[in-house]
């Protein structure tokens, strides 16, 4: 399988909630940052922190959050992804769409590394 079908089966796990292929796919030490403002963000080690300190959440304060992908980059052992975020925050009711870039760094099949790149004000609008 090439990195960007790893990539592109994670995606399809994220939808389904499927977590044990997640982590098949996440590196047990996997470092994931995300934006400062957004959601779950900060700098994150570990697949069990990532379950649970980013995913877990998101599933508790949001209606509805999806990542609709739009454009796949493969650059070998970094996959980039482009969409953008769409959600409904429980508390407010409000709506939000966001644009995205997700880097994953991959080696020997496994993300060892993600950054991501959006705008957090429209995700912050939504929860305010």
């Amino acid at each position: 399988m090439s990195n960007l079908e790893i990539i592109q089966r994670l995606y399809i796990a994220f939808q389904e909630r499927d977590t044990n292929t997640i982590r098949e796919i996440f590196d047990p030490e996997i470092e994931w940052i995300q934006n400062e403002g957004f959601p779950g963000g900060g700098r994150h080690i570990g697949t069990k922190a990532v379950l649970n300190d980013v995913f877990a959440k998101f599933r508790l304060d949001w209606d509805i959050w999806q990542a609709v992908v739009e454009e796949w980059l493969d650059a070998g052992d970094t996959i980039i992804v482009l969409g953008k975020y769409c959600g409904t925050y429980k508390t407010t009711g409000k709506s939000t769409t966001a644009a995205f870039a997700h880097v994953y760094r991959l080696r020997n099949g496994r993300i060892f590394k993600f950054q991501q790149y959006t705008d957090t004000f429209k995700v912050a609008e939504a929860m305010q």
